[in-house]
């Protein structure tokens, strides 16, 4: 019988992933405790994902947290347990690196050479191992612990012409907040739909992507599509802020019927299992090709199987990516791409106003500003809730301008979506744009979104 769950590793739990699978231990027991000697508050757990649970409480007390801002905020957070806080909370600045969600949603493209490659190969089978290998890469940009901005809606995301790629992002909806994306060079389009959705639990939250990835590889037309795993973010209070992402990553050819299921490992004690992804390559009959395994801040490596999923005689593995080297000791985590995503070298000509590099309060968290930061911060969202009133006074409704809401209704895992669509319209502003003469330093044009004058006045 073919290893239909990389967990099992086959049939009566053997194959390639057994003795993987069988150390990793539950996060929830192993590694969770009250502290509630420590601070006095019930339910409060942190996680020490390099320890046991016997340093909890010691764990407690790390973290980017004073005492006294930390015990308030626990105080203020305890009544959002188990709500979706996506957006109904004012955060402070202090917590936040400079960057907004359009931005992150373009580190996807720092290793798009994979899904050229994944075009370009005759390989079924090696296709989906380049294209999954390139979802994977942006794993070590999500694990940082600093929360992006949340986009104003209107609100865009340029990139141009990087290495052959050009990226629009933009916010469509506000209540509830969702992105769309869209990428494209000679080899594939990249379309995505967002929506994120958020657990709160004290101190910790769940994160569900609920969305819809699509990337179509030209040559053949071939079109993938991509359900992740949820996100967990621990010690958002007390402790150490870390992230992990445990559970099943699946991309599946949608022409064929090939797909990949990979396994996040869960971290367990002392940080067992901690990054690690394991899985296959199938055929549309579900009999496993190829072996996958790495860890999604390193490496990926990928192996020839035979139909229980064991490595195949005179074959081995072979590494598919690796982590580009990153800046050392840099304050939000960021690699070298990240830095590039937030400059305006990657700008293109004639930069939209509404571009999110153009965002007072996010500029001034970059240059080390946060009372600034938290001052625009509030300015922006008490206008962006001006906007939302004469709307509604003028019984209007936002229309975004470079993404149409489509009839589609999608499920996903974590609820349905409603799908936006790229409508071409950026193409023809981008080529106009690149074709005029007006050269306006980037840096000097207004951050604007807005669908109205300005409600201040």
């Amino acid at each position: 019988m073919a290893p239909n769950d990389p967990k099992n590793g086959g049939g009566g739990g053997s194959g390639f992933f057994a003795s993987l699978a069988s150390s990793i231990s539950s996060l929830g027991s192993a590694m969770t405790k009250s502290v509630n000697g420590l601070v006095g508050y019930e339910g409060l757990e942190v996680i020490n994902p390099e320890g046991s649970t016997e340093d909890a409480a010691e764990e407690a007390n790390r973290g980017r947290w004073k005492q006294e801002d930390r015990d308030g905020y626990w105080k203020m957070m305890q009544k959002y347990i188990g709500s979706d806080v996506t957006s109904m909370v004012t955060l402070p600045v202090i917590i936040f690196e400079p960057m907004t969600m359009l931005q992150k949603m373009a580190e996807l493209m720092e290793y798009s050479h994979l899904l050229d490659m994944a075009d370009q190969t005759e390989d079924p089978y090696m296709r989906m191992v380049y294209a999954s290998s390139w979802a994977i890469s942006v794993y070590y940009a999500f694990q940082r612990t600093w929360k992006p901005f949340n986009p104003i809606l209107g609100e865009t995301y340029e990139m141009a012409n990087y290495n052959g790629v050009n990226f629009i992002s933009e916010q469509v909806s506000h209540h509830p907040p969702m992105s769309a994306g869209h990428a494209e060079n000679e080899h594939f389009t990249y379309d995505c739909t967002s929506k994120l959705k958020t657990k709160f639990l004290g101190n910790s939250i769940d994160v569900y992507p609920v969305g819809r990835t699509r990337v179509t590889l030209k040559r053949d037309g071939v079109v993938l599509d991509l359900v992740p795993p949820l996100t967990k973010v621990h010690n958002l209070i007390f402790g150490r802020t870390w992230v992990d992402s445990p559970g099943e990553m699946i991309m599946t050819n949608l022409t064929t019927g090939d797909k990949v299921v990979l396994y996040f490992q869960p971290c367990g004690w002392f940080g067992s299992g901690r990054y690690e992804v394991d899985g296959y390559v199938y055929n549309a009959s579900e009999e496993p090709k190829i072996l996958m395994t790495g860890k999604w801040n390193e490496s990926m490596s990928y192996q020839q199987c035979d139909g229980e999923g064991e490595p195949l005689p005179g074959t081995e593995l072979k590494e598919v990516w690796k982590l580009a080297d990153a800046p050392k000791d840099d304050k939000y985590q960021y690699t070298h791409f990240a830095h590039k995503i937030n400059s305006f070298d990657t700008a293109p000509k004639k930069l939209l106003p509404s571009d999110s590099r153009l965002r007072p309060d996010r500029y001034a968290l970059e240059m080390g500003d946060m009372s600034k930061s938290g001052y625009e911060k509030s300015s922006m969202e008490e206008r962006q809730r001006a906007e939302k009133r004469t709307r509604e006074e003028k019984g209007q409704s936002f229309t975004p301008k470079w993404f149409d809401i489509t009839e589609e209704v999608t499920p996903t895992p974590w609820g349905d979506l409603e799908v936006y669509q790229f409508n071409g319209k950026y193409l023809e502003h981008r080529g106009a744009a690149d074709k005029s003469e007006d050269n306006t330093d980037p840096k000097s044009i207004t951050f604007n979104p807005w669908q109205f004058q300005d409600m201040s006045t």
